[in-house]
């Protein structure tokens, strides 16, 4: 948008790109957001050490804060809107509620961190460090998260809607009634998730590895599920309609819902070690007898 310099927003916009690049201006939050929109800039702030600030409801929208360090900082509320963060360091940060609406994470180390309720709608997490963390209620629709290292975290209820976590660690993750529709979760590590009442409908699980994984009352409604492990895997009452299993392997002490118990096994061909894998169209409500045949 270009302006007039006789205009009231054109005189913003020649205060906030002044001259002199040295001269800092400081504004509350409302003249902030009305100087960025005039086409001001955040003030650098890669590299610096902010560790342990209460920068609780600053507004950091767009700044550049590349390889800084926010461990243990108070970002609650705050306004990191398409923030550069990439190599950060957030471990043990306070980001409740934080808007980190399209804002770069990616290989950020955010271990331990507290993103309760934040929101990460199509934020770029790929290749983060998020082991431990915190991110109930947080709203993650359409994010990148491939490679992103989540073991241990706690996604109670948040909402991954369309987000990529393909080959992604998920190690003991609590995603307990999360949201997970049309999700990409091909190849990710969910040994021992808690994937209890989670919506996977449509997801994608190709390769993943879900050993020891509960997913009781989990809908999987036309998920993809080739080549899964489900070894040990819970899926007591799960829902599976047009969920494709097509050489997913799953073991003696797997958990089927009842009314699919019988059918996975005449389905199945054992492989050894008291393990099976899925044969024929892969669809769940199939009604296929595969014959006994050895498997390589």
């Amino acid at each position: 948008m270009k302006t007039h310099p006789d205009t009231f927003l054109g005189r913003l916009a020649l205060a906030s790109r002044p001259s002199r690049p040295w001269l800092h201006v400081r504004a509350s939050g409302w003249w902030s957001r009305v100087l960025l929109a005039a086409g001001a800039r955040q003030a650098s702030w890669a590299g610096q050490d902010l560790s342990i600030q209460i920068l609780t409801n600053a507004n950091l929208s767009g700044a550049n804060l590349t390889s800084t360090d926010l461990s243990a900082a108070h970002l609650s509320e705050a306004d990191l809107t398409s923030a550069d963060l990439t190599g950060a360091n957030l471990s043990e940060a306070d980001l409740t509620g934080t808007d980190l609406t399209g804002a770069f994470l990616g290989q950020a180390y955010a271990d331990q961190a507290v993103l309760n309720r934040a929101l990460l709608i199509g934020a770029d997490l790929a290749h983060a460090k998020l082991s431990g963390a915190e991110l109930n209620y947080a709203d993650l629709t359409g994010a990148e998260l491939n490679y992103a290292d989540l073991t241990g975290a706690r996604l109670y209820r948040a909402n991954l809607t369309n987000a990529h976590l393909s080959y992604g660690r998920l190690i003991g993750a609590n995603l307990t009634e999360t949201g997970l529709t049309d999700a990409d979760l091909t190849g990710a590590d969910l040994t021992g998730a808690d994937l209890t009442g989670a919506d996977l409908t449509g997801a994608s699980l190709i390769v993943a590895d879900l050993t020891g994984a509960n997913l009781t009352e989990t809908g999987l409604n036309g998920a993809v599920l080739t080549g899964a492990n489900l070894t040990d895997a819970d899926l007591t009452d799960a829902k599976l309609t047009d969920a494709n299993l097509t050489d997913a392997i799953w073991s003696v002490r797997t958990r089927w819902p009842v009314a699919l118990g019988n059918t996975m096994l005449r389905r199945s061909v054992p492989i050894g070690g008291g393990k099976w894998r899925v044969q024929g169209a892969g669809n769940s409500g199939a009604d296929l007898e595969v014959p006994l045949v050895p498997v390589p």
